[in-house]
């Protein structure tokens, strides 16, 4: 009886895994800040490549997404590290992020009110590290639930598949992500 209550638990959890669930739980002895640390130049330049394509006009500001946040994600993912965006609405396919992050994403749209930083241990021994987007009034010109018909011309030119629109403003708009040593 006792091991079929343990094979019963052990199945129970072996299912849980293969339904996305996080890779490790969170972990008190590796702490978010070296995540963050890492994620700061991120958006520190994707934010700068932001305002200056607004300062030209929204269609600057989605060409800056288009063409200069993969440069960006890619020119500061070396030496160990991944940085990345993601979102349940994505806009742009290749941003769906690696596997480890959609169980995080989930928790985090399934709790409204938890908006904190969160440090797992992937498979490889290496750290994730997720933080919160929330939507802010200058992303709704090109995220809101009401777009300009210019807007979402360009958008579905260049995003034919795209699923990010219909935000508020604190919303949930997606994660940073970093993957390091």
């Amino acid at each position: 009886m006792k091991n079929l209550l343990i094979l019963a638990l052990l199945a129970g959890v072996l299912a849980g895994c293969s339904q996305g669930s996080p890779p490790a739980a969170v972990e008190a002895e590796r702490p978010p800040e070296r995540g963050a640390e890492i994620l700061v130049p991120f958006k520190q330049d994707l934010k700068a490549a932001l305002v200056a394509g607004l300062a030209e006009g929204p269609a600057a500001a989605i060409s800056a997404c288009n063409v200069e946040a993969p440069g960006i994600a890619a020119e500061l993912s070396v030496n160990g590290v991944r940085v990345g965006r993601s979102s349940h609405k994505l806009r742009n396919p290749a941003n769906g992020g690696p596997d480890w992050v959609t169980p995080l994403l989930d928790a985090y749209l399934a709790d409204t009110s938890n908006r904190s930083p969160v440090t797992v241990t992937l498979d490889d021994g290496r750290s994730g590290y997720v933080e919160p987007i929330i939507a802010q009034p200058m992303c709704l010109t090109c995220h809101g639930e009401v777009l300009a018909p210019d807007i979402a011309e360009r958008i579905a030119a260049l995003y034919p598949e795209d699923q990010a629109t219909g935000f508020a403003e604190g919303d949930l708009r997606g994660v940073f992500w970093v993957e390091y040593e």
